[in-house]
Parts: structure tokens; C-alpha cells; sequence
């Protein structure tokens, strides 16, 4: 039996959001700019889906872009505010974001921008007196994502909306592990930009969306004939917005149960492990966090031999081996977990199709992979 346990790295495409999308395979193919009934029939299709987007987030449709993906409205975001705010430009972000935000920021650097990194704590945590500190009269913009995509800690966006506000600086948030998970307010959090990635949301990849506060202008990332308000050049891909759309609102309909099914699952799945494995060590805020991430680290063993002794578990780990050197993800160095732990990290990520079967099936692999490492299998 192969239990699937990294939602959090993609997430299969919803039979719903499939069968909302096939009439734009087969005989809707129009282009939503054009004025004819094949065109206004798309036009439709994708205004309704950026509606669908923005009630999940508690925007107004107008405020919603459609992107390529979370990678993509990242770097419209960042780039965006860089090229358009004129010099100088200050960007503060942190330590445990993803590459689609550090690589960018590290881009930017060599474009001239400054960039701080603030730190987190040893449970993944970002202090909000941290940004408060770093904030200079030429920070433009504070970009800290919402839940971590490998510890699935959720970040204090709302206190640190209220710093951002008083200084009139911009704030954006990476929200592609969060939507779906835990309910997301773009008011309440106090954000002007926020990320969306389909793929971690049961739509397809190569699909996202960008939320832009109204009132806030920042250059195009894509240049061309003007779609989308003028803010993404290129025609829009109908088919694909309509699979987001769908896949946002069937996540605003199972959200309220999915959620704690999802945390009951997750405790069930790390108290058999520290039942079984009473060395393991919880990456990551203990309450703070995401429902469906549980991010666990066998002391003296490493991860990814952990999941090659339990092949039937498909699950991500927190350090890449390569030509025999062990390397901890940058997150996880950022919490200033030892080594000898931080090797070993798992990463285990439920969705909907997680049952409490597979959990107790999971327990028992992995115990029994960390079990038969730790009596003779490699320790550095």
C-alpha cells in the first residue's frame, strides 16, 4: 500500500475541479478578450473563477491576478515594487521563506537592493520587534510568508501588518501553504500582496494568483497587450483559471471540517511515532501551525534513509544528500536545530485523502525503517 504523505509538495487535482475544467478542453476555447460569443462565454468563466479566488481570501474580485503559479506572483511582487518604487529600495524578509522568495531577493541584491534576513526562534517563529528593528527610511516592503512549507508554522502576519501600517511600508505574504488549511483573511491578516500557488491547493500546476490590495501600484512582471488590468500581459488561460477558481471554492466548503480532521490525524500520526520512537524531536512550533504538517527529526539517523528503509511511505525530508555530503535545509538551519537532529527530519504532510489507516500504517513503517537504522544502519 503506498501512502501518500506530501501534500504539501503537490496536491492531486480535485475530481471537481477536473470535470469544471473539461468544457474548456473540448469546444470553449475562446479568447476573453474578443467581443464575439466564444470570447464573452471565456470572458465570463474568468471573471467567475477570479471571484472564486478572491472569496477565499476575503478580497474583492478586482483585487485578484492570475499568475503561473506562486513562483510567479512572488516575483511580480518583488520585482514589481523594486523596479517601481525608485531608489533606494529596502526589502525585509526572512531566513525560513521559500527559494521563490529568497532567490528573487538575492537577484535583487545584485540589482542594488537592500535586503534583510530576519532570524526566527528555535521553534520556527518569527519575532515581529525583529522586523520593527530592521525597518529603515528606505524600507519599501516586508514579504514574510504566512505557514512554512516544511515545519508548517504559522507566522504572527497580523502584528506584523500593524508595524508595516505605522510605517507605511507594503506587506506581502506567501500564503500557497496555507489556503485550504486554515481560514485566510486578507483583512484581518492586514496584507497588500498575497501569493497563491494552485498546485497546493487540488488545482493544476501551472496556475496561481496574486492578491493586490486596491490602490497599490507596482510595475508588470510581464509586459505585453495589457490582460488583466493592465498588471499580467499575455491572454489568459481560461482553462486553468477555472480550475483554480473551482479548487478555491471547494476548499472554502470543506474548510471548516477538513481542518480539524486534518489536526486529529496529525497529532494521531506524531504521538504513535513518539510512542514508538520516543527519541524524535518535533521541528516547529508545537500549536502554531499548520493542521496538516508534522515535521519530525530521528536523532542519529538521516531522513532520507529513513524513507528509503519505508518505501511504501511517500513523504519529503528536511536535508538533500548528495555524492555523500548531507546538507539541512535552510529552514531548519535557521532554527538552529543541532545536526546530528536536523539530518534526520521528515517531513509528513496529510490531505484529504489521508485516512486514519494509512496514519497507523505510516507509524509502523517509519518506526520500523528508524528502529532497524538505529540497531545497524548508518548514523552521521
Amino acid at each position: 500500500m503506498r501512502i501518500y504523505l506530501d501534500h504539501n509538495g503537490t496536491t492531486p487535482v480535485a475530481p471537481e475541479v477536473a470535470q469544471a475544467m473539461m468544457p474548456y478542453l473540448h469546444g470553449e476555447f475562446g479568447n476573453p478578450s474578443c467581443e464575439y460569443d466564444l470570447g464573452r462565454s471565456a470572458k465570463s468563466a474568468l471573471e467567475t473563477a477570479r471571484a472564486q479566488a478572491a472569496a477565499l481570501l476575503g478580497a474583492s474580485p478586482d483585487e485578484m491576478l492570475f499568475t503561473s503559479g506562486g513562483t510567479e506572483s512572488n516575483n511580480t511582487v518583488l520585482k514589481g515594487v523594486y523596479y517601481g518604487a525608485g531608489q533606494p529600495v529596502h526589502i525585509i524578509t526572512t531566513r525560513i521563506e521559500h527559494p521563490a522568495i529568497i532567490n528573487p531577493c538575492l537577484f535583487l541584491l545584485n540589482q542594488g537592493a537592500d535586503v534583510t534576513f530576519v532570524h526566527t526562534d528555535g521553534q520556527g517563529l518569527v519575532d515581529p520587534d525583529d522586523i520593527r528593528r530592521a525597518v529603515k527610511p528606505s524600507t519599501k516592503l516586508v514579504s514574510v510568508m504566512l505557514a512554512n512549507n516544511e515545519t508548517g508554522v504559522i507566522q504572527p502576519l497580523a502584528e506584523i501588518s500593524s508595524i508595516t501600517r505605522e510605517s507605511g511600508i507594503w506587506l506581502h505574504t506567501d500564503a500557497a501553504q496555507a489556503l485550504g488549511k486554515i481560514p485566510v483573511d486578507v483583512n484581518r491578516l492586514g496584507v497588500d500582496f498575497l501569493s497563491v500557488a494552485g498546485h497546493k491547493l487540488y488545482a493544476p500546476k501551472g496556475v496561481g494568483a496574486l492578491y493586490i490590495r486596491r490602490g497599490m501600484e507596482i510595475e508588470p512582471f510581464m509586459h505585453g497587450a495589457g490582460q488583466e488590468s493592465g498588471r499580467r500581459a499575455g491572454t489568459e488561460n481560461v482553462l486553468l483559471a477555472v480550475g483554480l477558481g473551482r479548487a478555491c471554492a471547494l476548499a472554502g466548503e470543506n474548510l471548516p471540517s477538513e481542518g480539524p480532521r486534518l489536526a486529529e490525524l496529525r497529532d494521531r500520526l506524531y504521538h504513535g511515532l513518539k510512542e514508538q520512537c520516543p527519541d524524535i524531536v518535533l521541528a516547529g512550533h508545537p500549536e502554531k501551525r499548520l493542521p496538516n504538517t508534522l515535521n519530525v527529526c530521528f536523532p542519529g539517523r538521516l531522513g532520507a534513509e529513513i524513507l528509503a528503509s519505508a518505501p511504501e511511505i511517500r513523504a519529503s525530508t528536511g536535508a538533500a544528500c548528495h555524492a555523500n555530503t548531507v546538507k539541512v535545509s535552510s529552514v531548519l538551519q535557521a532554527m538552529d536545530l543541532p545536526p546530528e537532529v536536523a539530518k534526520g527530519a521528515v517531513r509528513l504532510s496529510l490531505g484529504r485523502s489521508s485516512t486514519a489507516e494509512e496514519i497507523d500504517l505510516a507509524v509502523a513503517a517509519l518506526a520500523r525503517a528508524a528502529r532497524n537504522l538505529a540497531d545497524g544502519g548508518r548514523r552521521d
